[in-house]
This record gives structure tokens, sequence and C-alpha cells, in this order.
């Protein structure tokens, strides 16, 4: 599974990341974390405004942190 936090770096992104990782370890899945941080990587997934969660290149959310409970969800329906 690869989880994506889309970015430029702010403390709301860090705390997506962090929520994200936190997920993972509840769900007992194995996952890669990449950053995307430069701006044409962000628009390539169409997002307006960030943090945004991509999941196994779905976006799950953009523009705020989704609770752990959600994003644990989102990852056991992979």
């Amino acid at each position: 599974m690869e989880i994506k936090i889309l970015g430029t770096g702010c403390p709301k992104c860090k705390r997506l990341e962090a929520v994200a990782r936190e997920a993972v370890e509840e769900a007992g899945v194995e996952a890669t974390f990449t950053k995307v941080q430069d701006m044409d990587g962000i628009m390539a997934y169409d997002v307006m405004s960030t943090p945004g969660l991509v999941i196994d290149e779905a976006v799950k959310s953009s523009g705020r942190i989704p609770r752990k409970e959600e994003i644990v969800e989102w990852i056991r329906a992979v």
C-alpha cells in the first residue's frame, strides 16, 4: 500500500502524516509513505487545498485532517 501526503510541509501536513501513520499501525498493514511537496505534483491529483491524503493513487481527502478512524476505514477498504 502506498500513502501519499500532499502538501508543502506545513504543520497540518505534518499532522496528517502522523495521523495516517497511526492509522496504518492500527490497521495492521504495511505501507510506504511519500511526501508530495511540489505544486506540480500536488496539482496532478486535482487537489485544490492541502493537506491531501492519497491511498493507492485514490484521493481520499483534501483541505482537512481526517480522523484516524476514517483513515483506518479507508485503508481496510483497499
